[in-house]
C-alpha cells in the first residue's frame, strides 16, 4: 500500500475565510512535507483538520487507505483513533511534569527511556520545562509526540517560539530527528529558509487553496503562478508579454525592455497575462557590462536605495518597472552604490522563469 494522504475538505471560519484544500501527499517520495504559506493562508487549519482536531464542513481524508474523515458517508475518526501526533507551536508540555514523565505520559513501558536516550535527553531527565532551553523543550515535545508510536507527525511552526540563533540552529537537527525517526511528517512554516532546510517535498497554500505541489526546490525554482511566486519570496514578479519564439529560447516585453529567456513550451505566445519571475539573488548588478559576459539581458536603472542586511546588501532599482536585486555588502562597497546612482542589472536568460 502507497504511504499516500489525501485531503480533500472544505471548512468555513467564524471570520468567513474559507479553506478549501485538495491535496495528496506521497509520503513514499517524501519523508518530510512542508506546508508552506503566508501568515493567514489557512496552513494551521488545514494541519488540525488532518489531525482531527477540527472538523471540516465538508470533503474526505485518508491516509494508508483508511478513511479518517468523509462527510458522505457520516465518518469522523477523533484524534486519539488516527495515530497522529500533533506538535503545537509552544509545545503545550506539561509544567508540573518532568522531562522523563512528559515523555512517558503516552510511552508503552521502556519507549521512555530509549527516547530519553536517543534524543539526548537523559540528562535532563528530572528536569521541569521551565527549567530547560527552548530547543531542549523542542526535543522533548518531539520524542513525546514519538512516544505514542505515531503512523504520522503533525508538526505547526515548531520553530517559532524559538530566538533567531537558536532556530537557525535547530532547522537541522529537527531535519535529523525527523528522518532518525522514521516517521512522515508534515510541517507547517511560512519561513523559506525553514521549508528548505526540513523538507523534501511542498505544498504551496495561499488564501485557503492549494496553488501548487512537488519538491521543494522545484517550487522555488519554477513557481506556478504569480501568486505562488510571490509567497515562496521571488522578489522580482513583472507583468511581460511574449514577442517571439526561436531556437529554444523566448523574447519578451518587460516595460519598455525586451529580454530573453529559455521557452519551458509551456506558455503558447499571444496568450496572457504572464508574469517573469527573478529571484533577487540571481541579478547582478554593473556600471559596464564586461565583454565576456554570457548574460542576455542587460536593464538599465536607476538606485532607489541600499539597504544592508549583515553580510548582504539589498538594492531597490527602477528600472521602469521595481527590480531588487541582493547582492554581498561587499560589492555593494566596492560598487560605492548610492540613490540615484545609473547602473545595469543583468539577468541571464536561465534565470527567467514565466508563469501565468
Amino acid at each position: 500500500m502507497a504511504s499516500e494522504l489525501s485531503c480533500h475538505c472544505r471548512r468555513r471560519l467564524p471570520s468567513g475565510f474559507e479553506v478549501d484544500a485538495d491535496l495528496r501527499i506521497p509520503f513514499d517520495q517524501s519523508p518530510v512535507t512542508i506546508l508552506f504559506g503566508p501568515s493567514g493562508s489557512g496552513k494551521t487549519t488545514l494541519l488540525r483538520m488532518i489531525a482531527g482536531l477540527d472538523r471540516p464542513d465538508a470533503g474526505a481524508i485518508s491516509f494508508l487507505g483508511r478513511d479518517w474523515f468523509d462527510s458522505a458517508r457520516a465518518i469522523h475518526l477523533p484524534p486519539q483513533q488516527r495515530r497522529a501526533a500533533f506538535l503545537f507551536q509552544d509545545y503545550a508540555l506539561f509544567p508540573h511534569l518532568t522531562v522523563a514523565a512528559n515523555i512517558a505520559f503516552a510511552a508503552r513501558p521502556g519507549k521512555a527511556r530509549e527516547l530519553l536516550k536517543a534524543f539526548g535527553l537523559a540528562d535532563l531527565a528530572r528536569r521541569k520545562p521551565h527549567a530547560i532551553s527552548g530547543g531542549q523543550q523542542q526535543r522533548v515535545a518531539l520524542a513525546r509526540a514519538l512516544a505514542a508510536d505515531p503512523a504520522l507527525l503533525l508538526l505547526d511552526e515548531p520553530l517559532s517560539a524559538l530566538d533567531a540563533p537558536t532556530r537557525a540552529r535547530m532547522r537541522y537537527e529537527l531535519r535529523r530527528m525527523l528522518l532518525d525517526a522514521g516517521v512522515p511528517a508534515i510541517v507547517v512554516t511560512h519561513d523559506r529558509m525553514e521549508a528548505v532546510a526540513l523538507g523534501d517535498w511542498m505544498a504551496v497554500i495561499v488564501d485557503g487553496r492549494i496553488r501548487q505541489t512537488g519538491p521543494i526546490q522545484d517550487v522555488f525554482r519554477h513557481p506556478a503562478d504569480a501568486l505562488v511566486a510571490g509567497s515562496v519570496g521571488v522578489e522580482n514578479v513583472l507583468p511581460a508579454g511574449i514577442v517571439a519564439r526561436e531556437d529554444g529560447l523566448l523574447t519578451i516585453q518587460v516595460g519598455a525592455s525586451r529580454w530573453q529567456c529559455v521557452d519551458s513550451g509551456g506558455l503558447p505566445s499571444g496568450e496572457g497575462p504572464v508574469f517573469a519571475c527573478i529571484r533577487a539573488e540571481d541579478v547582478t548588478l554593473t556600471r559596464e557590462l564586461p565583454q565576456s559576459s554570457s548574460a542576455r539581458n542587460r536593464i538599465p536603472g536607476i538606485v532607489r536605495s541600499v539597504i544592508l542586511e549583515g553580510p548582504l546588501a539589498r538594492v531597490e532599482l527602477d528600472c521602469g518597472f521595481p527590480m531588487v536585486a541582493v547582492i554581498t555588502a561587499q560589492s555593494a562597497g566596492e560598487l560605492q552604490l548610492r540613490a540615484g546612482d545609473s547602473l545595469s542589472a543583468i539577468v541571464k536568460a536561465t534565470s527567467v522563469h514565466l508563469t501565468g
